[in-house]
């Protein structure tokens, strides 16, 4: 193998040297053998979308979400100013790198390629970000997430809300009347532990019906406030989680299951440890060990983790497990309850108006007061959570549609041509099967919408 090294030079020169050299180390000669050759050259540049990945979460701390990859690939150094041009300048020269011997490799390995050219669309659209160039919310979702997702007018979600008001008993308006039956069910601080562990537990049973996961897997599970977000899953690597619920605002019945699964079983938790299990320590693919937040990822992550929720707790299991098990848990009355999970049912579909909130705050056409209103009228969000959802959207911006527009795609994903036929055990295992692929490779937002 030919070694390189880095000149002695000193301050941004320095800076910018090594960056352009990093992006051109994948031209070094390595090996006599071409396909030797051109392994040892994706796997450079793999190793080089990392380091650079991990350059950029020096200045945008919100940018790695996980790293579990050696400590030889993270910085040495931070120069003062953020170097933004020169970062796109590696971004460009890296995606023409791996354009040019996307056709010389293996069908795996152009899968990887592909996925990693989306990730680096991303780089470059958050760098802009960081730095103060703003796009519409749909030109931002579209390089970050690689789909701009559907909207819909006031009226789309009016009918829906019609159709809630025939369903809900009593007095007043249908905002009034479902946060009425739904503050029935919010679960005392004192029981949310028990509650959430006891979820947990349940959508860890029901995964491991149908996954083998690592014998030395765990998550550490914390309490916390002050946060924009409702749940967090800190993936740490070695099949480790550290998973946070907020406890600013109230949590209702339904979060427990929802939030829990999501954030461990089959959600977050056992999609990192999948892909490091099946890619970064089975098949040392770098790239892998680097999770950006602000990228195609996330809209499968999050997309997977929601749809988790449904194929965890399929049919009516969600509200059997809520009346039999963690309602009398919460010390809650389980009265109400399948009406409450009737019109959850039609609420989820007002999921999408949240998208609407955060495209008007991103464009400036709608101010936080209208947001406040249109996320209460639209989402029934009661004040608590509709100004929660304000604060996450001005933080992580178009980040909302990978939630719903991301379990809408993952959906149909998995369940084109699986659609029930016969022994429904087997519809099922079908089902859990192809999860499984989604979970464990490098699957891009392309993918799913073919």
């Amino acid at each position: 193998m030919v070694k390189a090294r880095i000149p002695d030079v000193t301050g941004m020169k320095k800076l910018n040297y090594l960056l352009l050299f990093l992006s051109s180390l994948c031209l070094i000669s390595c090996s006599e053998n071409y396909e030797n050759k051109k392994e040892t050259e994706l796997k450079l540049l793999s190793q080089e979308y990392v380091r650079l990945g991990l350059f950029i979460g020096q200045y945008d701390t919100d940018f790695v979400d996980a790293y579990y990859g050696p400590d030889s690939l993270k910085p040495v150094y931070k120069p003062e100013a953020f170097p933004k041009d020169s970062l796109q300048n590696v971004i460009a020269s890296m995606q023409n790198q791996l354009s040019e011997i996307l056709p010389r490799v293996t069908e795996e390995n152009q899968q990887r390629i592909k996925w990693m050219q989306a990730q680096l669309t991303a780089f470059s659209r958050r760098i802009k970000i960081f730095s103060g160039e703003l796009g519409t919310f749909d030109e931002e979702s579209k390089d970050l997430f690689g789909v701009v997702a559907s909207a819909y007018p006031a009226s789309h979600y009016q009918q829906l809300i019609d159709s809630l008001d025939i369903l809900l008993p009593g007095e007043g308006n249908v905002q009034e009347r479902f946060q009425s039956l739904a503050n029935r069910f919010i679960i005392p601080k004192d029981k949310l532990d028990t509650v959430f562990k006891t979820s947990i537990a349940e959508a860890r049973k029901r995964t491991l019906v149908h996954y083998k996961l690592p014998s030395d897997e765990k998550f550490t599970l914390e309490y916390v406030t002050n946060k924009p977000w409702s749940g967090y899953n800190w993936y740490k690597g070695n099949y480790t989680s550290t998973i946070q619920i907020n406890t600013d605002i109230q949590i209702f019945i339904e979060r427990a299951i929802d939030v829990g699964s999501h954030e461990s079983y089959p959600g977050h938790h056992v999609y990192n440890m999948l892909l490091e299990q099946n890619l970064y320590r089975n098949k040392h693919w770098d790239e892998i060990s680097l999770y950006p937040l602000f990228s195609p990822q996330s809209f499968i992550a999050e997309g997977s983790a929601n749809y988790g929720i449904e194929i965890a707790f399929p049919g009516d299991d969600k509200i059997r497990f809520a009346k039999e098990v963690i309602l009398p848990l919460a010390g809650l009355d389980t009265a109400g309850a399948a009406l409450y999970f009737k019109a959850l049912a039609i609420r989820s579909k007002l999921n999408y108006a949240r998208n609407e909130a955060g495209r008007g705050l991103v464009n400036g056409t709608m101010t936080e007061a209208e947001a406040l209103d249109w996320l209460k009228k639209y989402c029934l969000f009661n004040e608590g959570t509709a100004l929660k959802s304000i604060a996450f959207i001005k933080k992580y911006r178009s980040y909302v549609i990978n939630y719903n527009y991301g379990q809408d795609v993952v959906w149909k994903y998995i369940e084109k041509d699986l659609k029930p036929q016969g022994d429904p055990s087997k519809a099922s295992k079908a089902y859990w099967e192809k999860f499984s692929y989604l979970l464990s490779n490098p699957v891009t937002t392309n993918d799913l919408m073919k």
